[in-house]
């Protein structure tokens, strides 16, 4: 019997139950899928919370890795033992489940399914966020929050292979250390003194910041602005600390005309040329190993509870994985 995570009520962890599944047969357009590895991101917090609303009961997780046992009517691209991965589709804290055959994308032989589950939603993210939301351009000035986290991560590394000069925010003076060996040219304590001050000091030559990508929220979100130059862009794409504050457009106007914007990942792969683009140039940039994916912590699918405990007490780096028995 299969066996997976399902929430029957918002609440904190300890809503987080361990449960028979029941699988059945795939079908048209469908394919039944065997998790090797599941992605632990923020958005399964924000969906257990109740921020993000689900419909109860419902499984969490948005991301994996595995092998297709079975496939629907329909499905020609996909056949029995193909290696896959997917991002954005719920149900993922599972040993097994069905899913659309059109969300999932085959993984390089070079990338495993922990590697894979480590980086399909937080990858996917980066991507957009660096090459589209804001086409980041060598010699811009980007800060990064949470840069020594499963997405943070991934950004900084990106952010360099395109030329930009990166400052990274982390929560302390390990994690510091750990984005500058990614290679972040400066990064600085989010709990030291006057950070943003010193984000204005490192980017004078620019009058500020081009960008910021904050994925923090609230405890940042104002001073985040302050960091901008003339016209720079905030881009707000997660909310770790909370959601961030209501905002006057007017203030936009008096920090420097300065662009906001709160892109989604569904918006960016909505479509299969959008997905199978997006997880090309990913694929690439990863097994060229221009970017490393770090797991810096597994745990059993059943300790999911754990996991995300841990990643809300932001007592992680690098990602975060659920690992599945074979």
């Amino acid at each position: 019997m299969n066996h997976a995570i399902r929430i029957h009520r918002h609440g904190g962890p300890e809503v987080l139950s361990w449960e028979p599944h029941q699988v059945g047969s795939p079908g048209a357009g469908e394919v039944r899928l065997i998790h090797r590895a599941i992605g632990v991101n923020f958005i399964d917090v924000y969906h257990r919370s109740g921020l993000y609303l689900q419909a109860l009961p419902f499984i969490p997780g948005v991301e994996g890795a595995g092998v297709v046992d079975a496939v629907g009517p329909g499905v020609v691209s996909l056949s029995p033992g193909d290696r896959v991965a997917y991002a954005n589709v719920t149900g993922g804290y599972s040993e097994a489940r069905l899913i659309a055959a059109d969300r999932l994308v085959k993984l390089p032989e070079r990338i495993s399914d922990s590697t894979a589950a480590a980086m399909m939603v937080r990858g996917l993210t980066v991507e957009f966020l660096i090459r589209r939301t804001y086409p980041v351009r060598p010699g811009d000035w980007a800060v990064v929050h949470a840069a020594a986290g499963g997405t943070g991560s991934i950004m900084v590394q990106w952010l360099k292979v395109l030329g930009a000069r990166v400052i990274g925010v982390a929560g302390s003076a390990e994690k510091c250390a750990y984005a500058l060996g990614l290679g972040a040219d400066h990064v600085l304590e989010s709990t030291g003194p006057e950070w943003a001050g010193r984000v204005r000091d490192l980017t004078s030559d620019t009058g500020g910041a081009h960008v910021v990508y904050d994925g923090v929220g609230k405890d940042t979100f104002v001073t985040s602005l302050g960091c901008l130059r003339p016209r720079g862009m905030m881009v707000s794409f997660g909310n770790a600390s909370g959601p961030a504050p209501p905002i006057e457009p007017v203030a936009l106007a008096r920090g420097g005309s300065l662009y906001l914007t709160r892109p989604t990942l569904g918006h960016y792969i909505g479509t299969r040329a959008e997905l199978e683009a997006s997880a090309g140039a990913l694929f690439a940039a990863v097994s060229s190993g221009q970017v490393r994916i770090a797991v810096g912590q597994s745990y059993p699918l059943h300790e999911a509870a754990g996991a995300q405990r841990a990643l809300e007490g932001r007592r992680t780096m690098g990602s975060t994985v659920l690992t599945v028995s074979s």
